[in-house]
């Protein structure tokens, strides 16, 4: 059975994303994210830092995470049903789509998940909490896919030519 693996980004990478070289401490307490039961099918993204939303505020989160998995494989991202029923906090893409490919691109595969409070009253996820997940899926192609192209970047870059 292929399995995916979560890893961390480098330091020098999450600096760069958090726009400082003074979070060494909170780059050591990123927690790779897991499942909280046997039966769940998101892995728990937890939040890097203190994250406070007020009503209509928008913030990206660098999580510090990239991602392995086969090629064949998606990961799916969304917020935290709670966090969504609370406070209507969605993500800005919807839905966050990591290609297996997005590892290898020149931010290492830096997960960053943008949410917006649409709710009516303000938003405080704790460091060290749950605020997003990821689903595995697997996905197939047409027969007649020819896709030669590799990825040459990162976010976004897949409709850059």
């Amino acid at each position: 059975m292929q399995k995916a693996k979560f890893l961390k980004v480098s330091q020098q990478q999450y600096e760069n994303a958090r726009n400082t070289n003074n979070c060494i401490d909170e780059y050591n307490q990123i927690t790779l994210p897991v499942r909280a039961t046997v039966c769940s099918a998101g892995y728990d993204f937890f939040a890097p830092f203190d994250i406070v939303l007020e009503s209509g505020q928008t913030l990206t989160v660098p999580t510090g995470i990239r991602c392995l998995m086969p090629d064949s494989w998606v990961l799916l991202i969304f917020p935290r049903s709670g966090l969504g029923f609370k406070y209507r906090l969605r993500l800005d893409n919807t839905v966050g789509v990591i290609d297996a490919d997005y590892s290898n691109s020149d931010n290492e595969g830096h997960i960053f998940i943008r949410i917006t409070n649409e709710g009516k009253k303000s938003m405080c996820v704790e460091k060290g909490k749950a605020f997003a997940q990821g689903v595995f899926v697997t996905y197939g192609t047409t027969e007649d896919d020819n896709v030669t192209q590799t990825r040459q970047g990162g976010l976004g870059s897949t409709d850059k030519k």
